[in-house]
This record gives C-alpha cells, sequence and structure tokens, in this order.
C-alpha cells in the first residue's frame, strides 16, 4: 500500500500530490536532498531507490521536461508492481499535460498551471497496474511450480529411483493377493489359530457361513453392474437425479437479466460480465505515447501496452491533420485491427471512417486525439453493427400469436459449436417471458442429441413457475428432419405453444447433401427466424462457415426468394478475451445482427454485445 505518491520538478517544485496515510520526517524532502542535490546515500542494488526511517522511496525521470515521479511505502512492504505504476503515472501525466508542462519549462512563463484533475486519472492508472499484476501473479500460481526432479522420468533411470520403483511394485503385488483373501496377508501363526478355532464346533463356523465366490474383474472390463450404474435412461433414475440436482448449479445469479418497465426480461449486457472495476475498461497508455520518450525501442506503431493511442503520437503538437499526415497511423492502424481479427474489408472501412472524422483537425495533445479517434470509431462501428432487421423478438411474437400460430426459431450451425446449450438458453429468456415453448429434436443424427434435449427440457422445468410451459417433442434417430419439423410446428400450433425451436444437426458447410437436407427444412417448415451458431474462438473462419451456410440456403432452396441467415448467436464468447473482430467481420458480411452471446455454461450465461463494449476491446494492446 502506498503511503504517498508525489510528482515534482527536479527543482522540488511540487506539480501534483496524494498523501494515503499520515507522512512523518519529510521523506520526500530528503530525496530531493539527498539524492538529486547531493547525488548520496543510494541503494546499492537500485540507483532508483532509496530509504530513510521507516520509509522506502522509488521514483521515476521524465528527463526531457525535468520532472520526477516519487512514490513513498512502507520500508517492510514488497510491492513488485511500483516500477510499472511509475512507468504508467509518467506516460499519463506527461500525455494530458504536455503543453502544460512545456510552459513550465518556457522562462517566460508567469503562471502556474493547475494539476489537480489528475487525481481521477491516477487512480484509474493505480488500479489497471494492481489488476494487472494481480492477475500475473494468479496466472503463475495456477500454471504450477516446476516439478521435483524425483517426479520425472529421468530420476527413474536411477539407482535410487529404480529402488523406489521396484518397492513400489512390490508393494502393490502384497496388497493385490492380500485383496484375494480379503485383507491383508497373514501370516502361519495367524492361519494355524483361525484353523483351531474353526475345529471347536460347528456353532462357530455356523455363525460366519460359507462366502459366495466372487469372479474376477480384470482393469477395463465391463459388467453388468458398472453399466447399471451408468444407465440413466429409466424414468425412475431421471426423477431422482432432477429431484437433486441443485437449482444453483444451474443458473448464475451474477448472470441474470433485468426487468424493462414493460415487465420484459431483458438478458444482461456482455460488458456488465466485468466485476474487477472499472480499471478492466481504463486503457493503459504505453511508453510508445510519448514524444521523444519511447522506451520499447522505436516500436511506436506497434500496437503494445498503449493500445491503438500510441499509433498516432506523431500527430501531437498543433499539427494541421491531413490525409498524406494520417496515411502512416492508418496503416499501422489496419495491422492493429487485423491483431483484433477484425476482416481486412472491415478494418478497410473503419479506417476510412477515423481519418474523415479526423482530416483537417488541428490537434494539441494525444487526449484530443484520443476522443477523435473514439468518436470515429463508434460512427463506424455504429453503422456496421446496427440491424437491418428487427432483433425485438418478443414483439414478432407476440404478433405471431394474433395470428394463432406459434413463432418458430431454426438454430443451425456446424458441429460441436453449441446449438444445443444456446437452445436452452434462449428456451430459458423466453420463459422468464411467460412464453410456452416447444422444443423439437430435428438432430436425428447425433447420438445422444435427443436425450441432451430431454436434460434441458427437465431442468427448464425445474426452473420454471410452470412444469408444462416447456415441452419436448421427438420421432427419435433416423428420421427425416424437415418432416419433424412440420410436425412439431403443427403440434405447437394445436396445443397453444407461443414458440417452436428447431434443434438441428450439426453440419460442415461443405457437406452438400447435409446443406441441400437443411435447405429442405427451411424450405419446407419457412421458419420465421433462422439463426446461425456460430463460435468465437475460430475467429474468421466462422465467417467463411456464415457465408457458405447463406450461400446453401440460397442454391438448394429451390424457390425464387430464398432464405438467408435472420441473426447470429455468437458462443464462447468469454474466451476471447479482446479479439472481437470475428463478430464485426459476421455482421458486416451479412447485414444481419449479432442477437445474442455465449458467456458461459448456465442457462443465464446469455448476453448482448454493445457498440461501447467492442470499442473498448478494439481499443485495447
Amino acid at each position: 500500500m502506498l503511503d504517498q505518491f508525489t510528482i515534482a520538478t527536479k527543482g522540488g517544485i511540487v506539480l501534483w500530490s496524494k498523501a494515503y496515510a499520515p507522512i512523518t520526517h519529510r521523506p520526500v524532502d530528503l530525496l530531493v536532498q539527498d539524492v538529486l542535490i547531493q547525488s548520496t546515500r543510494l541503494d546499492s542494488t537500485s540507483s532508483n531507490k532509496y530509504h530513510t526511517g521507516t520509509y522506502s522511496l522509488q521514483w521515476g525521470f521524465a528527463n526531457e521536461l525535468n520532472v520526477i515521479f516519487i512514490a513513498v511505502y512502507q520500508k517492510i512492504l514488497q510491492l513488485p508492481y511500483l516500477e510499472d505504476l511509475l512507468r504508467h503515472v509518467k506516460n499519463h501525466f506527461v500525455a494530458r499535460f504536455q503543453q502544460e508542462l512545456k510552459m513550465l519549462v518556457d522562462p517566460e512563463c508567469t503562471t502556474f498551471p493547475d494539476f489537480s484533475e489528475f487525481e481521477l486519472e491516477f487512480e484509474k492508472v493505480w488500479r489497471a497496474v494492481e489488476d494487472r499484476e494481480t492477475k500475473v501473479r494468479v496466472a503463475g500460481k495456477q500454471g504450477g511450480a516446476p516439478r521435483k526432479f524425483e517426479d520425472t522420468k529421468k530420476f527413474q533411470t536411477t539407482a535410487k529411483g529404480a529402488k523406489l520403483e521396484l518397492e513400489e511394485l512390490a508393494q502393490s503385488s502384497e496388497m493385490n493377493l492380500g485383496r484375494k483373501s480379503g485383507g491383508k496377508m497373514r501370516s502361519w501363526k495367524e492361519r494355524s489359530g483361525t484353523a483351531s478355532d474353526d475345529s471347536r464346533g460347528p456353532a462357530s463356523a455356523g455363525k460366519r457361513g460359507k462366502k459366495a465366490k466372487e469372479n474376477r474383474v480384470w482393469d477395463g472390463q465391463v459388467t453388468k453392474e458398472s453399466m447399471k450404474a451408468l444407465d440413466f435412461s429409466s424414468e425412475k433414475d431421471s426423477e431422482h437425479e432432477g429431484g437433486s440436482h441443485a437449482i444453483s448449479s444451474l443458473v448464475d445469479e451474477r448472470s441474470r437479466g433485468e426487468r424493462t418497465a414493460d415487465g420484459i426480461y431483458e438478458v444482461a449486457d456482455v460488458a456488465e460480465r466485468s466485476v474487477a472495476g472499472d480499471s478492466d475498461n481504463f486503457v493503459l497508455l504505453g511508453d510508445s505515447a510519448l514524444d521523444g520518450d519511447n522506451d520499447d525501442g522505436g516500436r511506436a506503431g506497434s500496437s503494445g501496452s498503449g493500445g491503438i493511442f500510441g499509433l498516432f503520437k506523431s500527430l501531437t503538437g498543433g499539427r494541421m491533420l491531413t490525409a498524406d499526415v494520417l496515411a502512416e497511423p492508418m496503416a499501422r492502424m489496419r495491422e492493429h485491427l487485423a491483431n483484433k481479427n477484425v476482416a481486412a474489408d472491415v478494418a478497410e472501412e473503419i479506417c476510412q471512417t477515423v481519418a474523415r472524422g479526423m482530416i483537417g483537425v488541428r490537434v494539441g495533445g494525444l487526449q484530443n486525439i484520443r476522443r477523435l479517434v473514439e468518436q470515429s470509431m463508434e460512427t463506424a462501428l455504429t453503422r456496421i453493427l446496427t440491424p437491418v432487421s428487427s432483433t425485438d423478438i418478443i414483439r414478432d411474437i407476440e404478433q405471431a400469436q394474433l395470428q394463432h400460430r406459434p413463432y418458430t426459431m431454426a438454430f443451425v450451425g456446424v458441429n460441436g459449436v453449441g446449438k444445443s446449450t444456446n437452445l436452452s438458453k434462449v428456451c430459458y429468456w423466453l420463459l422468464q417471458n411467460n412464453k410456452r415453448v416447444l422444443i423439437a429434436a430435428c438432430d436425428t443424427f447425433r447420438s445422444g442429441a435427443v436425450e441432451q434435449l430431454r436434460v434441458h427440457v427437465r431442468n427448464l422445468r425445474a426452473l420454471s413457475e410452470s412444469n408444462q410451459n416447456v415441452e419436448i417433442f421427438e420421432r427419435g434417430y433416423g428420421k427425416d428432419s424437415a418432416t419433424i419439423a412440420r410436425d412439431a410446428i403443427a403440434f405447437g400450433a394445436a396445443n397453444a405453444f407461443d414458440v417452436v425451436l428447431i434443434d438441428t444437426a450439426g453440419r460442415m458447410q461443405d457437406n452438400e447433401p447435409l446443406m441441400r437436407a437443411l435447405a429442405k427444412l427451411v424450405s419446407v417448415n419457412s421458419p420465421d427466424k433462422i439463426l446461425f451458431v456460430g463460435e468465437a474462438l475460430v475467429g474468421n473462419e466462422a465467417v467463411d462457415q456464415l457465408e457458405k451456410f447463406n450461400q446453401a440456403l440460397r442454391d438448394f432452396s429451390g424457390q425464387s426468394k430464398p432464405r438467408h441467415i435472420d441473426g447470429i448467436i455468437l458462443t464462447k464468447f468469454d474466451t476471447i478475451d479482446d479479439r472481437v473482430g470475428a463478430a464485426l467481420s459476421m455482421t458486416y458480411t451479412t447485414g444481419q445482427p449479432i442477437l445474442f452471446v455465449g458467456t458461459g455454461q448456465t442457462y443465464t450465461d446469455l448476453r448482448k454485445m454493445n457498440v461501447s463494449q467492442v470499442i473498448r476491446a478494439l481499443l485495447r494492446a
């Protein structure tokens, strides 16, 4: 914990200071006197550490501006993040007050600038540095310590290791021999004593009774008992499992959405999943953000710790921005966006929009550049992410109810992306809005697909107020999926279901027979929404999948006005950190919105994307 942080000139003028505990014996004054003036009493291990009394001081310089940054803390504490903190505080302070600091160096300056506004930004920098250091430390613990030499295979080749291995083998063989007689091995004396006891009379022998012979069970052998233990298909076992399943494990209370004034349950926003504080959304400026002070070895154009703003460091200083001036930063910005999995054509449009918003503007510092870039990127991303079709599914369902028919949604995608899991999440969201849902099990190819939906239906019934609000429609395996979907829709209409969710089999986008079967299901049943379920982990491979699914629906439908993908659900979104480019590319390619993103395994781990969350992810390093 810091006791004090001070920013001062080398001459001893304090520009900004913040104390977090009472300070005694003026440690900063002693540092200036002993180190800056007399250059004595330095720590022998580091030229940037100084000890006095119960305090330790660590500092960093901005030499070109004659400014020193000093951190004061208790000597007994170990603060490994101080070096990073000093560096980032210097970057942010210099970037924010560049013009004011240059005024101080000017001998004609007659007014003293006000640096009090820096307090809030300092707190954010401190929290961000602490959070990053904590994540690194936790990741190191999870990685585990190096193995001991005794745990390696090389140790087994030594004499000591071979001896220990033989002892373990002998011990295990003794245990196996003892297991045949029902316990550990007995001595001859114990055996003779047992025999004499047995010969005392028939009464004592009759009490024990004769133990039946048991068949040996070899390793890996499947027995009737083990098969019975794994059989969960019986009605009795299903009821027992459903009753014992903890409801708390099916939902995450932290991920729950909120109800609007109209009583509609809305899923939470994806940006709200962060619980580590504001520092998660705060971008630390790297050394490349400073003019004349590049500690990254001249890599000003890299997307390092300074994020995207380091690319514009050469534009500060009151220059008028023109197309020629912006050419090099825009090229570096395209490279930065490509590293975030943004497709080339999408990155080009974003860069053109940012450039148009900056041409003709005269900027005075990096903070003005930050505002210009954020506003221009928000304009570009809003245009890309704004849907061209309706995303109000609840309103569309109510419109279908007026027509006395169920609203139908088909979930399509490649194998293993989580179609059934996210279908159940959508079903939970609909149940929270008091809709009756029928799930059509149209995956008649994958083993266990129908059983998986049965489990989801059982869980959703346990979570809903009425057990009759969700049912499954199935016809087993090996049947025509288009026919099952048609029968499910008819069953839903006859039994007053509000929504029919159609689960389809996963198929690769290049498998023509399966893609023809999917086109047949769509053309026969004409669902209200065709939702493509893609995986965020695969990056722009999901864009190729989406394009070929759309192409197959057009080519194999046999209709004059073929259907296309109406919306996207992006799964495993919590695993991609800030590489959100695939989401942008998918929306840009089809013009269809990303309705939901999956962020976990529970039924409440369904979120919405927003523009500001995407902007923050793209701006990070």
